[in-house]
């Protein structure tokens, strides 16, 4: 089948010739996507304070234009989520590469805080395409080993979230810092759609029968069973905590963290913003199991969270680092667990549906509380703001552990 096939859901007219990749490596294409196009949406992170210049721009408005990327991240995922059900996982990824490209030239392009707006916002499109799909693909490539699908998932995930700003503070020493990186990420997704073009893509789970088939695209209204809807809206409260966070992390923190290191070096502010995503990332290498890993790792992560607050009230670049990696580890084996129990119990036909919504109130957690910490940082001032904030997410978690631990003392 070729990509314009699948995109009408119809049967090619003519078997083409086709790359008949091995499953490892689809496995590695559906990660690589997926990967790749999250590093771009936060190769911006560590240039943030270079745009606010560059365009005269307050803090708000750096939390408006991240924020455009997860309302449109969101969105997509509310009227698209389930695309790859239909057209196949292959067209899916194609699409969100296509997208992906149109995003990073125009933020790369972007003169005002409206094509900021624009260019965050394609790019936030381009993930959501990429995610349904992504995890899905995983999920279809290793039937027999579910936990490792979700480990896959989250890995390239939470990977290419905190891969962005280092990449992007290390590119921003070229000539261009603010366009430079997004020139050479464009090149990097240009190279991924000549193998994407080439796979022999598996048919879609459901072929569309009848005069309109692309009436099967049509926005739905999320729908999950009882059976996955307590473990649905466990993941998704763990996600929206998880990602208030991170969105801290990938906005306002590289100023914050500025004044705790002491230094306006972007490559180190870009490492420190995604050392929280790193940590996470690297949890889904280890084996860590048990009734109580949920609430001991959302334990781990409300206790740290204060301490990042209080390692710039002590001036203790120690302490920002210590907190952040077991911040990360914490929400990282917390999350994977909560997120394979759901995956675990949706039927195969709606997987990518019911991921794309569970994604959808996980990335709103990093559009609200990232706006409301904006206003309260032009109100209050960076570091009143980020210490109420950080309070809130300890309290939030808390609460979870509570919730969680009471969940498995019952099944022990």
């Amino acid at each position: 089948m070729t990509v314009f096939s699948e995109l009408r859901m119809r049967p090619a007219t003519a078997d083409r010739w086709g790359w008949d990749a091995s499953t490892t490596a689809r496995l590695v294409m559906a990660g690589v996507v997926i990967f790749t196009l999250l590093v771009g949406a936060n190769l911006a992170t560590p240039l943030y304070p270079l745009l606010q210049a560059k365009l005269g721009i307050t803090a708000l408005e750096v939390t408006v234009a991240f924020s455009a990327y997860v309302l449109a991240l969101v969105a997509t995922l509310m009227l698209a989520g389930h695309w790859s059900d239909h057209i196949g996982r292959r067209a899916a990824l194609v699409l969100s590469v296509l997208v992906g490209l149109a995003g990073g030239y125009v933020f790369a392009a972007a003169d005002t805080l409206g094509t900021l707006c624009a260019g965050r916002a394609l790019q936030g499109i381009a993930v959501a395409l990429a995610t349904g799909a992504s995890s899905a693909a995983l999920r279809e490539l290793l039937p027999s080993r579910p936990e490792w699908a979700s480990r896959f998932t989250l890995l390239a995930s939470a990977g290419g979230v905190a891969a962005g700003p280092a990449i992007g503070g290390v590119l921003s020493l070229l000539p261009g810092p603010t366009s430079t990186p997004y020139y050479l990420h464009s090149a990097v997704l240009m190279a991924l759609l000549v193998p994407l073009y080439l796979l022999k893509a598996r048919p879609a789970l459901s072929s569309a029968a009848g005069p309109q088939p692309l009436r099967v695209l049509a926005p739905r209204r999320p729908s999950v069973s009882s059976e996955a809807r307590g473990a649905f809206w466990l993941a998704s409260s763990v996600g929206f905590l998880s990602f208030a966070v991170f969105g801290f992390c990938l906005s306002l923190a590289p100023g914050y963290f500025a004044q705790i290191v002491h230094a306006d070096s972007r490559p180190l502010i870009g490492l420190l913003a995604g050392l929280t995503l790193g940590a996470s990332a690297l949890s889904q290498l280890l084996a860590v199991r048990g009734r109580f890993v949920v609430p001991v790792g959302l334990g781990m992560l409300a206790v740290s969270v204060p301490l990042i607050a209080a390692a710039a009230a002590w001036s203790a670049p120690w302490l920002l680092i210590l907190a952040s990696i077991t911040a990360g580890f914490g929400q990282g084996v917390s999350f994977r667990t909560v997120f394979n129990d759901v995956a675990g119990k949706v039927e195969a036909s709606r997987h990518a549906q019911i991921i794309s919504t569970v994604y959808v109130i996980t990335y709103l957690g990093s559009a609200f509380p990232v706006i409301g910490l904006g206003l309260a940082a032009g109100v209050l001032g960076l570091q009143a703001a980020v210490a109420g904030f950080v309070v809130l997410c300890s309290a939030a978690g808390l609460i979870l552990t509570v919730i969680t631990l009471r969940a498995a003392l019952r099944r022990g």
